[in-house]
């Protein structure tokens, strides 16, 4: 194999973080072109851990920039301390002449001046203003940016591999998008979650997983959810089962009242669900629309409440 061809062949994922083939191809394919890969999806199909499998596969330093509402792209690059000058011009104190003391730099900043290549994650990036994405092309492009304090420009030592996630909250400039390599995440089928799940809990029985598996995509399926759960939800609500020691039994089981589980993924010491109640509930659905719609589907005999 080719040097090149090795660039397509970096990321495959990591311990523990199940990649599909078609998105270690667009990670690999953003590495080797130098460009940012914007992730999109619907939230919890892991855009934001997918930037910590890549900085733990390839043994680089991660670095967060987290985007709110009311961040600038300024930023990210660096900070002037104003204020902080301001006070030791008035009290005597340091250099004030030496501006340079009063910078810090921001994650962008952070990620251009690192000895070695980094792996930067920009989260959320349609949470800012849509002037956004725009005051960032000169610098992702050209991988530097100009302080007028200092008449100095900071290039990058290395060029950074970049992850930008949106929830598609606000749509991005094209002029932004033309400089991204773009891969969507679709929601795992359950195959593919199955394989997810294990990874993160190696001890779950084939005949739990199944179970839980099953109700989990039969409530994802019903069409009255405005937030439909997703893997994070599942993850946490298969860890509550196995704390509580609460069985989902089949259509061919009895309950089997036993001690809890002390946290082990096993059907043999698990206590029987109660009636029609789905057990954990608010695990998974998050809206009190949601829980109605649920309960509503419910009493029309659906096969979901019965546990």
């Amino acid at each position: 194999m080719t040097k090149e061809a090795n660039k397509f062949n970096v990321f495959k994922g990591s311990a523990d973080y199940v990649a599909s083939s078609e998105l270690a191809r667009a990670v690999n394919v953003a590495i080797a072109l130098s460009k940012p890969l914007l992730i999109k999806g619907e939230p919890g199909t892991g855009k934001t851990m997918l930037a910590r499998s890549i900085a733990e596969a390839l043994g680089k330093e991660l670095i967060v920039w987290n985007i709110k509402s009311t961040t600038k792209a300024q930023d990210g690059l660096y900070v002037y301390d104003t204020v902080q000058r301001l006070y030791d011009s008035q009290f005597g104190e340091g250099d004030v002449g030496d501006i340079s003391k009063y910078l810090k730099y921001g994650k962008l900043g952070e990620a251009f001046t690192a000895r070695e290549q980094v792996v930067l994650l920009i989260d959320e990036i349609d949470k800012a203003d849509l002037e956004f994405p725009n005051d960032l092309l000169w610098e992702l492009d050209q991988m530097e940016f100009y302080i007028p304090e200092t008449k100095r420009t900071v290039g990058a030592l290395h060029r950074p591999i970049t992850i930008i996630t949106s929830n598609a909250e606000k749509e991005l400039p094209d002029a932004f998008l033309r400089r991204c390599v773009f891969h969507y995440i679709e929601f795992p089928d359950a195959a593919k979650m199955a394989e997810i799940v294990r990874v993160h809990y190696p001890d779950i029985e084939t005949r739990v997983l199944s179970r839980a598996m099953d109700k989990f995509y039969e409530i994802r399926d019903m069409k009255d959810l405005q937030k439909r759960p997703s893997t994070s939800e599942l993850l946490d609500w298969l860890r509550a089962l196995a704390l509580s020691g609460v069985e989902l039994p089949g259509k061919d089981s009895s309950n089997n009242p036993a001690a809890a589980s002390g946290g082990k993924f096993s059907s043999k010491n698990q206590t029987g669900a109660s009636g029609g109640e789905i057990p954990f509930l608010g695990v998974l659905l998050k809206k009190n629309q949601d829980v109605d719609a649920f309960g509503e589907y419910g009493k029309k005999g659906y096969t979901t409440v019965n546990w």
